[in-house]
């Protein structure tokens, strides 16, 4: 028997064998043809129900079994995934344009868009009618027969290409170690990270330290390395993933990808990508996006440079340093960051213990909106590091399933990420309950401590939990618009808001407890966080606008054909917002997964566009209380359940009671001058 055919509530990872992912998914896609096909074949006229409902409950089981599929392809993932990966990508992506360019089906949609005004349908329901009539316009319904043809070839190529990229930079990062046997290389590094990378050497039967790609062995070294060519090895070795001589280069599928989405876009009657991507978005053009992107340059662009300097010069006082790398700059802003403020992040770490900093995000979750998380371990995971939890509600009604995967290890991509197994929705008058999971990669225990975060690792779990929240507490009627299914430039208000609570004094005494003596985190340390948080945020801002931008110039090009070096074309898109000297070897483009595998094409700038949301909004919880329930209960009642529902502005203007203005964020991170 296949287990992914049978009926299941939770995913049920330990009977799953690759074996039964082609068959399973084969089968999915042969069901939803057979729902899709009996709402064609209906013979009653067109209606909301028989038509636009009966459409948003097709598939279900197709979309379980990919959402496992897929999840375990980033967090689990073996050859044997991905190549099963590049086989059934094409399947599905056939299978979508199946639907949208389906003339029978897309004309009973339209039948009942066409009529919508004489329909008596809720705010919910007009915004499910719309966003599957656009699902068929702008996916290809009104081609014409050759069109269509030529948009099924696109996708598939389209499908295989971001897999491939994203299987190239995982190949990178496992690829390289830096093996070191002398312990004077290891100068300046704290005894944690030391202790972690003895354990990786002892892990690959090597004698003395091994430090590798992934974020807790990386980040670390080039903080507090003091030995500059090691740190430059690290740096170059990191910035040239998929930039190599070698069959894991990313340099063509990018000019292929980048080509492709220009041509789907043209086909549908757009400009760019972009034009297309943003038509969906809050921001709506790309000129929007240049102007806001373009608008924040300006505020940063001068803070920046003047932080720039004063590093330089800080290096030069120091070791003699004539011209600051990139090389340099972790190390050099951890050194003056402690001297400024007299803050050590190592000194952060014993007060957040992993499972502390877990228990905190619980606890302030549990007094902003009445949830419970109680630990199960009878439930099926694909990995012994995920811990499962069940989540209830002050009257112990069930809310969601909750899954958190925290260590890297080599079958897992870098970064963090929250997901989904199973949708909220409302079907048969019974409330389906979300099934949700985070990944993160932290810092694992060694034989000595346990799991110790640093602040910007708290932080970062803080914003998948966001995440997780605005999956958990969904609570619609249809799961195309449930939790996370909202305009990507909104779905990082949830995430980015939560981070705030990780600054507040009432919020770190719940779990900032040093993990040996129990000892909540000293007030002249929360203070510290408080002062440094906005150390150096002209520079962190010009990084992350630098990122949106060529986002957006890769994807809002007349002629995306005309580039033939996928540096120099990165270089121009970089020279407006560049502050350290180009790294010949490096290219920040053939590793960014977020634009090139996953979903952020012409959507990077949505983090800088989120955080203007994120701190308009907490500027209320300051105002009330960062504990006030009467404005937790309007945050979850008009944005975390409502999903995509409504227009995102209407949401946020429903819980604030305004639009949200930029000068909270340039307040923030002392960017404002007042």
């Amino acid at each position: 028997m296949n287990p992914l055919l049978e009926e299941f509530n939770t995913a049920p990872f330990s009977k799953i064998l690759n074996e039964h992912y082609k068959p399973a998914i084969k089968k999915a896609i042969k069901i939803a043809k057979a729902e899709i096909n009996e709402i064609i074949k209906n013979d009653e006229n067109p209606t909301f129900d028989n038509t636009t409902v009966a459409l948003d409950f097709t598939g279900e089981k197709l979309n379980r079994i990919t959402s496992i599929f897929f999840n375990l392809n980033s967090a689990e993932t073996n050859d044997e995934i991905q190549k099963i990966a590049q086989e059934v990508s094409p399947w599905l992506s056939e299978f979508r344009n199946d639907i949208t360019l389906n003339e029978e089906l897309f004309q009973r949609v339209k039948s009942v868009y066409d009529n919508r005004k004489n329909l008596d349908l809720t705010t919910e329901q007009k915004m499910l009618l719309e966003k599957q009539y656009k699902g068929f316009a702008r996916n290809g319904a009104n081609l014409n027969e050759a069109d269509k043809i030529l948009l099924r070839e696109i996708d598939a190529k389209l499908s295989k290409l971001s897999l491939k990229f994203g299987e190239n930079v995982l190949a990178e990062t496992n690829a390289f170690e830096m093996h070191l046997t002398d312990e004077k290389d290891l100068s300046g590094l704290p005894e944690s990270i030391k202790e972690a990378a003895k354990e990786v050497a002892k892990s690959k039967e090597k004698e003395g330290w091994v430090f590798t790609l992934d974020y807790p062995s990386y980040i670390p070294f080039l903080t507090y390395a003091d030995n500059r060519e090691l740190r430059k090895k690290m740096a170059i070795a990191a910035g040239k993933k998929a930039f190599q001589n070698n069959k894991f280069n990313n340099e063509k599928i990018i000019l292929d990808i980048v080509n492709l989405r220009h041509q789907r876009a043209n086909l549908l009657g757009y400009k760019t990508h972009a034009h297309f991507v943003l038509e969906e978005r809050m921001a709506e053009t790309p000129e929007t996006v240049f102007k806001f992107s373009n608008d924040l340059l300006e505020k940063a662009k001068p803070a920046a440079l003047r932080e720039f300097k004063n590093l330089e010069n800080y290096a030069k006082k120091l070791d003699g340093i004539d011209q600051l790398q990139k090389w340099d700059g972790a190390y050099y802003s951890e050194k003056l960051k402690k001297e400024i403020f007299d803050l050590d992040q190592e000194l952060l770490k014993p007060y957040f213990k992993l499972e502390n900093v877990i228990d905190g995000v619980f606890e302030i979750a549990n007094r902003l909106f009445d949830l419970n998380f109680e630990e199960i371990f009878t439930i099926d995971t694909y990995h012994k590091d995920v811990k499962t939890y069940n989540v209830t509600d002050s009257k112990n009604n069930f809310i969601a399933v909750f899954y958190a995967d925290f260590h890297p290890r080599p079958g897992k991509r870098n970064g963090a990420w929250m997901t989904s197994y199973k949708p909220q929705q409302i079907k048969n008058g019974i409330n389906e309950r979300p099934h949700v999971s985070i990944v993160c990669n932290f810092t694992k225990p060694t034989e000595t401590k346990p799991s110790l975060l640093t602040f910007n690792e708290v932080t970062t779990l803080f914003h998948e939990f966001g995440h997780a929240l605005h999956g958990m507490l969904a609570n619609t009627t249809y799961n195309s618009l449930s939790g996370t299914s909202v305009s990507w430039d909104f779905v990082e208000l949830p995430s980015q808001v939560l981070e705030n609570w990780c600054y507040e004094k009432e919020a770190l005494e719940i779990f900032a407890k040093h993990y040996k003596t129990g000892e909540v985190i000293p007030m002249k340390y929360v203070e510290k966080i408080k002062e440094s948080a906005s150390f150096h945020e002209g520079m962190q801002t010009l990084r992350q606008l630098s990122f949106g931008l060529l986002d957006m110039q890769w994807h809002s090009g007349d002629s995306p054909q005309t580039i033939t070096s996928v540096k120099e074309f990165e270089n121009q898109a970089f020279a407006e917002t560049k502050l350290y000297p180009d790294v010949a070897e490096n290219c920040m483009s053939t590793a960014f997964s977020h634009i090139f595998q996953g979903g952020y094409s012409s959507g990077y700038y949505s983090y800088k566009w989120a955080e203007v949301l994120d701190a308009d909004a907490f500027e209320y919880f300051l105002e009330k209380g960062i504990f006030n329930k009467e404005v937790a209960t309007k945050f979850k009642e008009n944005v975390l359940s409502k999903g995509g529902t409504e227009k995102p502005m209407e949401l946020y203007k429903r819980f604030r009671g305004k639009k949200p203005k930029p000068d909270a964020l340039l307040k923030r991170a002392g960017l404002l001058k007042t």
